[in-house]
């Protein structure tokens, strides 16, 4: 994320500033989640092999408002929601298949989900200790992780989504951890509409995660 800023660039946020920044973010993690939901359910009908398109479209607009955030607000904003609600038609297919065969799965994980994200984010938030360098291991730990998976998916491994579940989890309680350290070290208002897309992605892996958990008795 750039370092240069308007008006908060030259110098670290006041406490004031910070709970500005702090409660701007979360009001946009919690209207993109209400956007996610929205394209779910306008994409509850559609045939799953759009899943690939919605999900490709979602990351071109997180890199737009990559683009966008330092140059007009309104416009990362417009993109942040627009990035929510293709993600939720993303997974449209997958998020009603599991509310039509194990609905109390889906209860269970956005419950733990919410626990989850509340302590690990808390834990960094308040954490002096510098995690950038946890979070460029953790990263290439995720980029293992997703190998893992693919390779999962060609070759039978016992309990192989159970342990993907628990590696994920450990992986994005460093993750989580380090996006709130983010929050609370930014110097830059403006950068409100990123770290809300990453938390929102933090949360909505740890969502899945839970879910993979929770469901993966039938690897065994």
């Amino acid at each position: 994320m750039s370092s240069n800023a308007v008006s908060y660039g030259s110098r670290p946020l006041t406490r004031d500033e910070s709970s500005t920044l702090f409660g701007r973010t979360m009001m946009l993690v919690a209207a993109t989640a209400a956007f996610f939901a929205l394209g779910v359910y306008a994409a509850r009908d559609i045939s799953p092999g759009w899943s690939w398109v919605f999900f490709v479209a979602s990351f071109a607009v997180l890199f737009g408002i990559s683009a966008a955030v330092q140059r007009s607000g309104q416009a990362a904003i417009a993109l942040l929601f627009a990035f929510g609600s293709l993600l939720g038609a993303s997974v449209a297919s997958v998020i009603g298949y599991a509310a039509g065969s194990d609905p109390e799965t889906l209860w269970k994980a956005g419950a733990a989900t919410a626990l989850f994200v509340a302590a690990f984010g808390t834990a960094g938030y308040a954490t002096r200790r510098d995690l950038s360098n946890l979070a460029r291991l953790l990263n290439w730990a995720l980029f293992g992780l997703i190998i893992f998976g693919l390779v999962a998916v060609l070759v039978q491994i016992p309990s192989g989504s159970i342990l993907y579940a628990v590696l994920g989890l450990l992986i994005f309680a460093g993750l989580t951890s380090y996006d709130f350290q983010r929050l609370r070290r930014s110097k830059d208002i403006r950068t409100a509409p990123l770290l809300a897309a990453s938390i929102f992605l933090d949360i909505l892996n740890v969502f899945f995660l839970f879910v993979s958990f929770w469901g993966g008795g039938g690897d065994e």
